[in-house]
């Protein structure tokens, strides 16, 4: 999916978000979450929830911590832009979510700064995952 040095980067990006947030590497999500980040999680009864950075970090520290299980790490890309300082990832995941499992649509917005890609906002879709989350 990705084309150009740009788009590897930020693949890589959101690669090492994914193992930060799968293993709640709170210093790995500090990292790459930017300081002004802002997360919408909205689900399929329309039920919408906002975050800020601290908040997030924290909800998904305690969601790692209490599934008791390894978070599933599957992704699939939909759709990876960069240009100059700005990135857009279209990612599709499965996880495993308050015991329930889902498939998440998450369009993740990146800036080009301090010498590295990080997370400005993610805008996320949750709905049930009938099939099971894969490990």
């Amino acid at each position: 999916m990705a084309n150009t040095a740009q788009e590897v980067a930020v693949c890589a990006t959101i690669e090492a978000l994914i193992r930060a947030g799968t293993t709640a590497d709170l210093g790995g999500l500090d990292r790459i979450y930017h300081k002004d980040m802002q997360i919408l999680m909205i689900d399929t009864d329309g039920n919408l929830a906002r975050f800020d950075k601290p908040s997030f970090i924290e909800m998904l520290s305690d969601t790692v911590r209490q599934s008791g299980q390894p978070a599933s790490t599957w992704a699939h890309y939909d759709a990876v832009d960069a240009d100059g300082d700005h990135g857009h990832v279209l990612i599709t995941r499965k996880v495993r979510l308050h015991g329930e499992d889902k498939v998440l649509v998450l369009s993740i917005d990146l800036v080009h700064e301090d010498a590295r890609w990080q997370v400005t906002r993610e805008v996320i879709f949750a709905r049930p995952n009938p099939d099971g989350t894969p490990t």
